[in-house]
């Protein structure tokens, strides 16, 4: 088969992209070959709404591509090689695809440890690892969760509510310390103790293993933590193997250009396995939806022809209990920090500035408005002071 455009991934960026696609080109033939075994979905539900929202179910995760696209959409493959001398890609199955424009959107990698998949351990990241886990709730009194992330502290919130036992390992001293503020993580900390979760600070998983019904996880303090099930959501590394295998630049991502290029004018890349010139943050990979809808929706406008950079700073955000914060640029409590509360943990700002006092993050706690003034103060790169901050946003 031949395709105008050909896209390989299948999650929110694949979407995206045949949706740019479409905006420009309404007839091309586009096809999607994505691993995963459900057709394109919204991911941030499965750590979000599905758990939390009663009137959201299963059947509203699916994003239509088809539908609204038209594009072919091929579940379940997994692409072996791509052939860029005579603009082909094979799959593990054998079949090959020749292509006009190709995207890679092949996403990233769970980060794991040696302790194999199964129905009790869980590397939380696809629909089907959400399936998997919300059946273990049916059974299981007692799930660890290892990780103290986005993901990690998404999911032990939305466990405690099944009323599942939760135990959640972090290597922060304070949950979300390598992030927040002191003031910040103390709050963020008690938040989950107050809803039953047991916090295994400073710790880290150094091995596992699975009997009798029982996962067991040794912590590098000698420690161990037994439980029904466990759930990993310790980040992720881009899947990039595909492009270096066909001699594209990887560096911590596929490297592409301001119009999502690789080197090869024909094949592009986006989403979180690509590695992009931010216009205000610079060179970067970032593993957000915003990052993921954006990008795929320029990428395929520019697969079409749009000859268009993509100048997009986007944000990201997250939901934990009756929390929620918005943030753009760089949070890390490495940096020096300037607070702004109207009532510390419950409502503020908080501003991230490098040795020069120039901004490079933004955190807006249950502040759900900002996000350009945030920009512009990025984008400024001068020196501030905590007077300049305060009431900015």
């Amino acid at each position: 088969m031949r395709y105008d455009y050909l896209i390989i991934g299948g999650g929110m960026v694949a979407d995206s992209a045949a949706r740019g696609i479409r905006e420009r080109d309404t007839t091309g033939s586009i096809a999607i070959l994505g691993a995963d075994s459900d057709e394109p979905y919204s991911r941030p539900a499965l750590s979000k709404k599905l758990w939390t929202d009663k009137d959201f179910g299963r059947d509203q995760v699916s994003l239509d591509t088809a539908a609204d696209t038209g594009a072919e959409v091929h579940t379940g493959t997994r692409v072996a090689s791509v052939n860029r001398s005579d603009s082909s890609v094979t799959t593990q199955a054998g079949d090959r695809h020749e292509y006009g424009t190709l995207l890679l959107a092949t996403g990233a990698t769970p980060t794991g440890i040696e302790l194999a998949s199964s129905p009790r351990v869980v590397y939380f990241r696809t629909f089907a690892d959400y399936r998997a886990l919300r059946e273990l709730t049916k059974t299981a009194d007692h799930i660890a969760v290892v990780g103290g992330g986005y993901i990690g502290t998404e999911i032990a919130a939305a466990l405690s509510g099944q009323g599942v036992k939760v135990t959640l390992v972090t290597s922060d001293a304070v949950l979300g310390g390598h992030m927040f503020p002191p003031s910040l993580a103390a709050a963020f900390d008690k938040g989950f103790a107050g809803h039953g979760v047991t916090v295994r600070r400073g710790a880290k998983v150094v091995s596992g293993a699975e009997a009798s019904a029982r996962v067991q996880l040794q912590l590098d303090d000698g420690s161990a933590v037994e439980a029904d099930g466990v759930a990993f959501g310790l980040g992720v590394r881009p899947s990039s193997e595909l492009a270096e295998a066909a001699g594209l630049t990887v560096d911590d991502g596929i490297v592409v250009d301001e119009f999502l290029r690789t080197e090869d004018v024909r094949v592009y890349a986006a989403g979180d396995v690509a590695s992009y010139p931010d216009a205000i943050l610079g060179r970067r990979r970032i593993e957000h939806v915003d990052n993921a809808t954006e990008m795929g929706k320029a990428a395929g406008r520019n697969m079409a022809g749009a000859a268009e950079p993509y100048s997009y700073t986007p944000y990201f955000y997250s939901d934990v209990y009756d929390d929620g914060y918005q943030a753009i640029g760089t949070l890390s409590s490495s940096l020096h920090t300037v607070e702004d509360w109207k009532s510390v943990g419950k409502e503020g700002v908080v501003y991230y500035l490098d040795d020069d006092a120039v901004v490079r993050g933004v955190l807006m706690w249950n502040v759900w408005e900002g996000l350009d003034v945030a920009r512009t103060l990025l984008a400024e790169k001068e020196p501030q002071t905590e007077q300049s901050l305060r009431g900015a946003i």
